[in-house]
Order: C-alpha cells, then sequence, then structure tokens
C-alpha cells in the first residue's frame, strides 16, 4: 500500500481534514472541512476515518497538525490524536502554530510593503487582551516563526501587524504541503516535542 499523509487543524470552531497519497500528490489529494465546535469530541474520528479509512492509517508516513493558537479542548483534540497515531506508527509528526499556517495567505491578501521583513499576526481575545506571534516570509514561500503565538502586553502596538483571519481549508491544505514537502526532505520531527500552544491558561493563574 502507497504511503499516506494526513493533517488536522482544529484551531478553530471549524475542522479541517486533509490527506493524500505520497505517490499520487495531485489526484488522491483529500480535503474535508465541517462545524466541529463542542461536538468535537463525537465528530472527530468519523471525519478522519471519511478523508482516510482506518484500514489505511498502518499506511501513514507523516502527520501535521494545528498546534494553536485555539479552543483549548478544540487543539488538544486533535494534538492527541496526531501525537498519538505517530506514536504508533512510528513515524514524524510536523506540528504547526495556526498563525504560521495563515502567515504567507494574509501577506498576499493584506500585501505588506516589504514582505520578507518580520511582520505580527494578532488576534483580539475578549476578556483576555490580545494574542500575537511574529513572521518572516522566505523566498521559497515557506515561513518563519520568529516568535510563537504569545499573550501581548496591555497597550501593547505592534507592528506591522495583520489581523488574524481563519480559513481552515486553505490552511489545512498547506499544512498538508508542508507535511509532503517535508517527507521528501526525509525532515525528522519527532512526536512527543509536538505539544499545543496556550497563550492563555486554560485553568486561571496557578
Amino acid at each position: 500500500m502507497s504511503p499516506w499523509l494526513l493533517a488536522l487543524h482544529s484551531s478553530t470552531p471549524v475542522l479541517g481534514v486533509a490527506a493524500l497519497d505520497v505517490d499520487d500528490p495531485l489526484d488522491s489529494r483529500r480535503l474535508i472541512t465541517q462545524p466541529a465546535g463542542r461536538g468535537l469530541t463525537n465528530s472527530l474520528l468519523g471525519a478522519v476515518q471519511d478523508v482516510l479509512p482506518a484500514a489505511c492509517w498502518p499506511s501513514i508516513a507523516r502527520l501535521g497538525v494545528a498546534i494553536g493558537p485555539g479552543g483549548f479542548t478544540g487543539t488538544r483534540l486533535t494534538v492527541v490524536m496526531a501525537r498519538t497515531l505517530a506514536q504508533q506508527l512510528d513515524c514524524p509528526l510536523d506540528g504547526v502554530s495556526s498563525f504560521a499556517l495563515m502567515a504567507s495567505r494574509l501577506a498576499r491578501e493584506a500585501p505588506l510593503a516589504s514582505p520578507q521583513e518580520p511582520f505580527w499576526i494578532v488576534q483580539d481575545l475578549p476578556r483576555r487582551g490580545q494574542v500575537g506571534g511574529v513572521y518572516r516570509l522566505r523566498p521559497d514561500d515557506r515561513v518563519e516563526e520568529l516568535q510563537v503565538p504569545h499573550l501581548l502586553e496591555e497597550g501593547a502596538q505592534p507592528s506591522p501587524a495583520l489581523t488574524m483571519a481563519e480559513n481552515v481549508a486553505e490552511d489545512v491544505g498547506r499544512l498538508l504541503d508542508l507535511c509532503l514537502l517535508a517527507h521528501r526532505r526525509q525532515e525528522p520531527a519527532p512526536w512527543h516535542e509536538v505539544l499545543p500552544i496556550y497563550p492563555t491558561s486554560p485553568v486561571g493563574v496557578v
């Protein structure tokens, strides 16, 4: 059976799942998005099997997962599933922040004066403040994450800044493309190093 790649994204209320056959990456490409929200616990497994049946899982050669920032439960569920599969299959796992996945898309939709200079992606959180990360586009269209998304100090005004905007279909597709590139380059990606990003603690101050 041909090797498969699987990508998962649930850092928003919309779940994205994508997969492809490494030997036929164009024609085999599969991608779905669907509302998830609080029902993700019950719908995640079925959605993944809709894209890649469980009988194909032993042939997964590499996985990718969006690690947030996002909702605590949604992000955690796909990260746990991806880590578990990667551990059991002994395959690489690429963990990529949801901001890094959207960086080139946002820069394309709202062109920057100097797109290869560092820029911020920011998100306002109700009653929590503002989350931001710093990115730079490379000439090969890959993205450098210079600062992981984190909670900004009150009153911070990062610049230049683009506002976070969701497009799960495009972003999970990009995650799958990154997996394919990493697979072809045989880049290491230990599963145990992949953890969710929680800019604000889900359990409050400890």
